[in-house]
């Protein structure tokens, strides 16, 4: 992939990349280092990599699927989020919204299905009661994508 470096003046702390004609181009501040101007386009070609693989998958059909299969509600939205760094998962009971980390674009999708089971179960049982983990452990796989997850450092409660 080609890559543009725009150093500029005006940018602070801020690194911001997106595609221009089949071009990434990564603006960063122009007091950066060679080596950190190296560092921020590695991250940006990683991020765009992981946002083009979330876009190929249908996170409404997944849900609503597995939804189906195991008997749970089926959420008023489901979406990708970039910001969520330390959890694979979130629900908003209230508004019925399920978000899911992009991070979980690039693992396997019984990884993937296995946390919507886990968020989508978080709408009939709010907390990790044993009748959450009930619902949850009816997806065949939870056990090994909970390995999954730890095994990355991610499987926080």
């Amino acid at each position: 992939m080609q890559v543009e470096v725009v150093r500029s003046t005006r940018r602070r702390k801020t690194v911001q990349a997106r595609l221009v004609d089949g071009v990434l181009r990564v603006a960063i501040p122009a007091h950066l280092t060679a080596a950190e101007e190296a560092r921020w386009v590695e991250e940006m070609k990683r991020r765009l990599r992981r946002d083009s693989l979330a876009s190929e998958v249908d996170l409404d059909v997944r849900a609503n699927r597995l939804a189906n299969r195991y008997g749970l509600p089926r959420p008023a939205s489901i979406e990708w989020s970039n910001r969520q760094h330390t959890l694979w998962g979130s629900t908003t009971i209230a508004t019925s919204t399920v978000r899911l980390s992009s991070r979980l674009a690039a693992y396997p999708t019984w990884v993937l299905d296995y946390v919507i089971v886990h968020e989508l179960a978080h709408l009939v049982e709010p907390n990790h009661t044993p009748a959450f983990w009930q619902l949850v452990e009816q997806y065949p796989r939870t056990e090994r994508a909970r390995g999954y997850l730890l095994a990355r450092g991610e499987a926080g409660e």
